[in-house]
């Protein structure tokens, strides 16, 4: 039987090369990274490839050197010392328009790399559906990793059918607030508002969408489709999943399906924000960030400055240093005795500490994932991606969010919404909500018996065999 913290029952034994392939924008490395990890340590005689950009690779925690994991660089044709520097958008067009001619180049170079041992099976984020047809050309299984929100890969298995029905762009906008229940019942809660930009609006057109559209037709050419998320959250999704994807298996959340020795020291507290929570009452302070992306407009940023101010309730602030300069003036000075904005912030941890009673969150993934698997209810502001989903999911699926009248973030909403979490019935009500989640999300990953670890042995009989 497994300890309560491995990833597989019984450590196997194989010979296996086994690839994976990372979308190395924002943070969809790292839940492949851990599941990388957990490969590792379940089956120390296969070899890992993990590829990636430089760039990413670079951010990403390191890998022990004498261990079964070695990191296999792609290029991505990005220039990055380009003036004025590329967008997020700029970087990702040129890095599909590499592929697969790239992603070719790197699979020689890990079987190089691994002295010959051919590619046994090919594991990748979903966006590179790509992978699943180097992966068929080589006669191996691929096994794509969804790293967001259940939802949205609805949403992206259902392009076609949600073009067709809603129409797109301004057809799409005119209908921003229908529910998309009609459509896709397991959606029911959802609008279409809430949508990603390229599915019926926005960029319908551009490289990014045509991805995820193909990536959605592709799908079921896996042999196993890996969720970052835990079974049973939503059963009317995993329903719906299930009858529309080949074997999905929810694995998550993979920070803590990786072992803990694995993942020990990677977050050092380098400005003492541990230490600073400790001086506070539990469930009583509030834990501000957007990740590692977004920062919200200026006006919208100092907003929320003031509606922190205004509210008197303690905060940590992970805020990047060239936001700084848009906080209101003399903030930092009048909020200094009870806040604390800092750059960074090792979030798993400040998250896990009994004095954060509140998260203001963009609502991405692995966030959400994070403050679910520590019991902390969410304050939503999202911004792109399947972040409104998210949103939705939380708020009115789980009840362990709330989220901006309009959308957006004002004074009066901020100190409103933190009333309500932090102090009011409803707010107890989720934070009891969020500790039930979080019992769910640990015997799921910790327990022998528990789905995620269940269904991480599944996946790796696929890998091995």
């Amino acid at each position: 039987m497994a300890s309560a913290h491995s990833c597989a029952s019984l450590p196997l034994q194989t010979t296996s090369h086994v690839v994976l392939v990372a979308f190395p924008f924002g943070t969809h490395a790292a839940p492949l990274l851990a599941l990388a990890r957990c490969v590792a340590a379940a089956a120390p005689s296969t070899t890992l490839s993990f590829i990636s950009t430089p760039q990413s690779l670079a951010s990403l925690p390191p890998v022990p050197a004498a261990g079964n994991i070695q990191l296999v660089p792609i290029s991505d044709g990005v220039p990055y010392e380009a003036d004025p520097p590329l967008s997020e958008q700029e970087k990702i067009s040129m890095f599909l328009a590499m592929m697969p001619g790239s992603l070719r180049a790197a699979l020689d170079a890990a079987v190089k790399k691994a002295g010959g041992a051919a590619v046994s099976c090919v594991v990748s984020d979903a966006f590179l559906w790509m992978a699943g047809e180097e992966a068929e050309a080589a006669g191996v299984p691929w096994v794509p990793l969804w790293t967001g929100g259940p939802a949205s890969l609805l949403a992206h298995r259902y392009t076609d059918l949600l073009r067709d029905t809603i129409g797109t762009c301004e057809q799409a906008t005119a209908r921003q607030d229908e529910l998309l229940g009609p459509f896709i019942p397991a959606l029911s809660v959802h609008r279409v508002r809430d949508l990603p930009d390229g599915v019926v609006s926005g960029p319908i057109g551009s490289p990014f969408a045509r991805l995820l559209h193909r990536m959605g037709k592709s799908l079921p050419n896996a042999a196993v489709v890996l969720l970052n998320t835990v079974c049973g959250l939503d059963g009317v999704i995993d329903a719906e999943l299930k009858a529309n994807i080949p074997h999905p298996l929810h694995v998550g959340p993979l920070h803590l399906l990786a072992s803990p020795p694995a993942l020990a020291n990677l977050s050092p507290d380098i400005n003492g924000c541990l230490s600073w929570l400790d001086l506070h009452a539990p469930a009583s302070v509030a834990y501000v960030s957007f990740g590692s992306v977004m920062t919200p407009a200026p006006a919208e940023l100092a907003e929320l400055a003031q509606g922190m101010e205004a509210s008197g309730a303690p905060f940590l602030w992970a805020l990047k240093d060239q936001a700084r300069e848009l906080l209101p003036q003399g903030f930092l000075e009048r909020t200094r005795v009870r806040g604390l904005v800092v750059s960074w912030a090792p979030q798993q941890d400040v998250l896990r500490h009994a004095a954060v009673g509140a998260f203001i969150t963009h609502c991405g993934w692995n966030s959400v994932l994070e403050a679910m698997a520590s019991g902390v209810p969410m304050i939503c502001r999202p911004f792109f991606g399947d972040q409104m989903l998210n949103a939705r999911t939380l708020s009115l699926v789980w009840g362990i969010g709330v989220g901006f009248e309009g959308g957006s973030m004002t004074k009066e909403g901020v100190v409103a919404a933190l009333e309500t979490v932090l102090k009011s019935e409803e707010g107890k009500r989720m934070k009891a909500k969020a500790g039930e989640l979080k019992a769910t999300v640990a015997k799921a990953v910790h327990h022998p018996d528990g789905s995620s670890q269940v269904n991480f042995n599944k996946f790796l009989a696929y890998v091995i065999n």
